[in-house]
């Protein structure tokens, strides 16, 4: 089968539209206008291709250009009939807004994040999130998925963005291989208790009062869903009381809590290694 020759522009000009459009990622409404998100990095562009994505546009620098697996996106690209650009350091500086910007990067669709589209039996672990603000905070639960076997994370009410461009460095390419769904609280807990193959799951908030065990006497069973609450305020009353179980974990110095990724880090380990038995 004969391969589609790549068509490659030169871009060397900050006016380019394409190049604009895509500096236009870094916003929200431009996300949402294009329906694209950008990532940056020959690392998680790889990754992404491993997981089956192809990039809408790909961008790279002469010196990137050089890389097999760079060569490797290109050939991609160019069978899928995406847009390439080839462009300079200080262009690519100023797409990616970082001073070390890295030699490529790309475009992406924004997948569908519908809660109906995720199959809760697909892995024994998944994160749920109540009002979760901070991108940062996101991407790291997500890689900790990733590096766990769970599933991916559910987003709920109005928690942040998970195609920023912080959101999307943050997880470190675990974006392109782990499920992401948005929805309000009430979404998700109807759709808990509907079930879905025969299955309903297991929701385990994790708390600091109420009726809490320390969450290394609780038995996990799959598919299991750990409910985080809000970095600040923690987990809402009203959604604690919707849990099959509360865990908590102890804390032994001043501090009164642990920062929302770490928890649900500790949290996937230990329920992975308590998993009931199915």
């Amino acid at each position: 089968m004969n391969r589609i020759a790549p068509k490659i522009t030169d871009v060397t000009s900050p006016a380019n539209p394409v190049l604009k459009s895509l500096k236009a990622l870094a916003e929200k409404k431009g996300r949402r206008a294009q329906g694209l998100f950008l990532a940056e990095g020959l690392r998680v562009c790889t990754e992404a291709l491993a997981a089956g994505q192809v990039p809408h546009t790909l961008v790279f620098t002469p010196e990137a250009e050089a890389h097999p697996l760079t060569g490797a996106l290109i050939r991609a690209t160019a069978e899928s009939r995406g847009t390439m650009l080839r462009t300079t350091p200080d262009l690519m500086q100023r797409l990616t807004g970082k001073a070390n910007a890295a030699g490529v990067a790309a475009a992406y669709d924004i997948p569908s994040t519908e809660l109906d589209r995720i199959d809760r039996t697909a892995a024994p672990l998944w994160l749920v999130a109540e009002n979760l603000k901070d991108p940062g905070n996101f991407g790291t639960m997500l890689r900790t998925c990733d590096a766990t076997g769970a599933g991916g994370v559910i987003l709920l009410d109005q928690s942040c963005d998970p195609f920023s461009v912080e959101a999307v460095r943050a997880s470190m390419g675990a974006l392109f291989s782990r499920q992401v769904a948005q929805a309000s609280a009430a979404e998700f807990f109807r759709w808990l208790r509907a079930g879905q193959h025969g299955v309903r799951g297991q929701l385990v908030g994790a708390a600091l009062a109420g009726r809490t065990v320390d969450y290394r006497a609780h038995t996990y069973a799959a598919p299991c869903f750990l409910f985080m609450g809000n970095e600040q305020s923690g987990l809402p009353a009203d959604h604690a009381a919707q849990c099959d179980a509360l865990v908590k974990l102890p804390m032994h110095g001043t501090a009164d809590s642990l920062n929302v990724a770490v928890c649900a880090g500790v949290l996937l380990y230990h329920a992975l290694d308590r998993m009931a038995p199915a």
